[in-house]
């Protein structure tokens, strides 16, 4: 069982078995919703992510031109996960809002073709996608 929260604490959450898979978004999206080159979340098996405290503090953003949900805490910002429009099948946890370790490192780089000028991409070996990773 992992859990994690926001920036302030009010809102939690916990992830009932293990990441599917992990990697690094690379899309302009990403950069202007976190601040930084990239954003690294964790696909979370169907079922397994629920909010156990301060659900009423989340808010959730759906972009106009398509894409996940985008859903953050209300009180401070920080950064939960995102998800598919039509449903909880799909979820992606930030990593960065989970305690402690993961137990999952990042396997892929995605949207690199969109990454922001200002930060090389590192030297990692991780498999690039110019778009959205294949599924």
């Amino acid at each position: 069982m992992l859990t994690g929260h926001c920036t302030c604490g009010a809102v939690h959450f916990e992830v009932a078995e293990p990441f599917v898979s992990a990697g690094w978004c690379h899309c302009t999206r990403c950069q202007r919703r976190t601040g930084t080159a990239a954003s690294a979340s964790g696909s979370v098996a169907p079922g397994s992510f629920h909010i156990t405290e301060g659900e009423a503090l989340v808010t959730e953003w759906t972009p106009p031109a398509g894409g996940f949900v985008k859903a953050f805490c209300s009180r401070c910002g920080g950064h939960l996960y995102s998800r598919r429009p039509d449903g909880w099948e799909v979820v992606g946890v930030r990593l960065g809002a989970v305690d402690g370790d993961p137990g999952i490192r990042p396997q892929y780089r995605q949207h690199v073709e969109t990454a922001a000028v200002w930060a090389e991409i590192p030297d990692d070996g991780l498999p690039r996608h110019p778009g959205a990773r294949p599924r």
